[in-house]
């Protein structure tokens, strides 16, 4: 591949220097895709190149015909459901947060303390990620969420798993159906409840529906794309502050 630096212009806005990688022989789940902007927080990221302290976007729904947004130098939402951003000296790429639990139906999970901490070696944690597209959780904390979640939903139609998804229904007499709400907690009390939509998701055209989280072996846990889609997801790096807000797109 090639590394140079190149002018990029974004709408009528131009910026000179700005690094850009050119891979010859790509590999990856990028199907469709012209390239990837590097958001993270390493020195070659785009907003460390642009100097920009906050930026926020907004990924529209799945099903949705409108335009997902970016936004660099834009202010956090006074109704935005904020949490800190931690520092891991090992990647220094991701960003971590401080999420403290994960209930369902208002039930917290009976988790351990440390299972999204990052720990001395830099290893565990977990990170927002705008280019993986399920939540992961360690095995343990995905169980317990799935094992709860099934549970609150006795009354609905169980049907075989799909791919990575192990917890799926058969929605196809349905046309509405209820379920338990799934909420991350933050530190100092603070709550995001995710839509359904966020959490069960259809996998054909035939009705079935899946639990989208999945479980991983490493001690990393990610939340992905699909459970951030319809919110706002704001950077505040001078602040060290990431901040949700739902239906602001």
């Amino acid at each position: 591949g090639d590394f140079v630096t190149e002018t990029v212009t974004l709408g009528s806005a131009s910026v000179d220097n700005i690094a850009i990688g050119c891979g010859h022989n790509n590999e990856g789940l990028f199907v469709g895709a012209a390239g990837l902007l590097g958001l993270g927080g390493g020195s070659l990221s785009f907003p460390s190149q642009i100097n920009a302290s906050t930026f926020s976007y907004c990924l529209v729904d799945r099903d949705s015909d409108s335009t997902s947004t970016l936004e660099f130098d834009s202010s956090l939402p006074p109704n935005a459901v904020t949490a800190p951003l931690l520092r891991n000296h090992e990647l220094d790429t991701f960003y971590y947060l401080g999420l403290t639990g994960i209930s369902v139906g208002g039930d917290l999970l009976p988790i351990s303390e440390t299972a999204f901490k990052i720990d001395e070696s830099g290893n565990g944690g977990i990170i927002v990620d705008s280019g993986t597209a399920v939540t992961r959780l360690q095995t343990e904390t995905y169980n317990a969420l799935r094992d709860a979640f099934v549970r609150g939903t006795r009354a609905l139609s169980p049907t075989d798993g799909v791919a990575l998804f192990d917890t799926c229904y058969d929605f196809s007499s349905r046309s509405s159906v209820e379920v338990p709400t799934v909420s991350f907690h933050f530190p100092e009390g603070k709550v995001l409840p995710l839509p359904a939509k966020n959490y069960l998701i259809p996998v054909d055209s035939n009705g079935t529906f899946c639990f989208a989280f999945a479980p991983t072996s490493s001690s990393l846990s990610i939340i992905g794309n699909v459970q951030q889609q319809g919110t706002r997801v704001s950077f505040n790096l001078r602040n060290s502050l990431i901040g949700f807000t739902p239906n602001k797109c």
